[in-house]
């Protein structure tokens, strides 16, 4: 099977060309098999690229430990890929597992636009919200020394998330218009270098508590941008924009 290695500020995935549906089969333990980094290629999630109808693409994402998600720097990478079959120019709109987005790419940057957040919940100075995947943002100091595995598997694991898990963002304000963020993904169940829906949701409670339209942030794979609107009930026109680049391309015998 040939494949491709796609990484987004260090959040890394495995592309497939599967257009014409050869890989419709591959199987949950071939893609935790794929993304094993001991024993297969090694990557956060596993991508297919599918023919579909209603836009240019669709982008069938999977965890590394094979559950389906909504996976914003994932998404990003797939506008890159498409880009680089020639499948669509600066412009697209493609599917994915929350529905319908719209993308831009101009010289390896990406601008994703997520789905419209209308509801985000206190849980004292910690906030959930969904933002094609479910996240839990805690603002902590010190972010640098902090054990994200430890306190973002114990948050994901409690009795509130166990059953469908969560993710787990750990945030420290640097200024007025930049957040450091980490966090701990469920489906991969360790710390990543970059969550795209997780900077998205931790910059959104920024936002709100700020009255901002833009944040910067930094993760430990580089640094993303969010843009947003507020309005009445929570927040619409949302871009993530940030790098995504090919690593390498191969085959590999499943």
């Amino acid at each position: 099977m040939q494949f491709y290695k796609y990484q987004g500020t260090g959040n890394d995935f495995v592309m497939i060309d599967n257009r014409s549906g050869e890989c419709d089969d591959l199987s949950i333990s071939d893609i935790q098999k794929l993304c094993d980094r001991r024993f297969g290629i090694g990557a956060d999630g596993l991508i297919k690229i599918n023919a579909v109808k209603d836009a240019d693409f669709e982008v069938d994402y999977y965890n590394s430990d094979g559950s389906k998600s909504f996976c914003g720097n994932g998404a990003r990478c797939s506008v890159a890929f498409a880009h680089y079959l020639d499948m669509i120019e600066e412009k697209t709109v493609f599917k994915a597992i929350d529905g319908i987005h719209e993308a831009e790419i101009k010289n390896g940057i990406v601008k994703l636009k997520m789905g419209d957040v209308k509801r985000i919940d206190n849980n004292g100075n910690d906030f959930v919200l969904n933002t094609g995947s479910p996240h839990y943002v805690k603002y902590v100091e010190m972010l640098n020394n902090y054990n994200v595995y430890e306190n973002g598997n114990e948050i994901r694991n409690s009795e509130t998330y166990k059953a469908e898990g969560i993710n787990v963002n750990f945030v420290e304000k640097l200024s007025d218009k930049e957040l450091f963020v980490r966090t701990y993904e469920r489906g991969v169940e360790d710390e990543t270098y970059s969550c795209g829906t997780g900077v998205t949701a931790a910059a959104l409670t920024f936002m709100q508590k700020n009255n901002q339209t833009f944040v910067g942030i930094k993760v430990k794979g580089g640094q993303l941008r969010v843009y947003a609107e507020k309005n009445k009930d929570g927040f619409s026109n949302i871009w993530l924009e940030g790098p995504a680049i090919q690593v390498f391309k191969g085959n590999i015998n499943l």
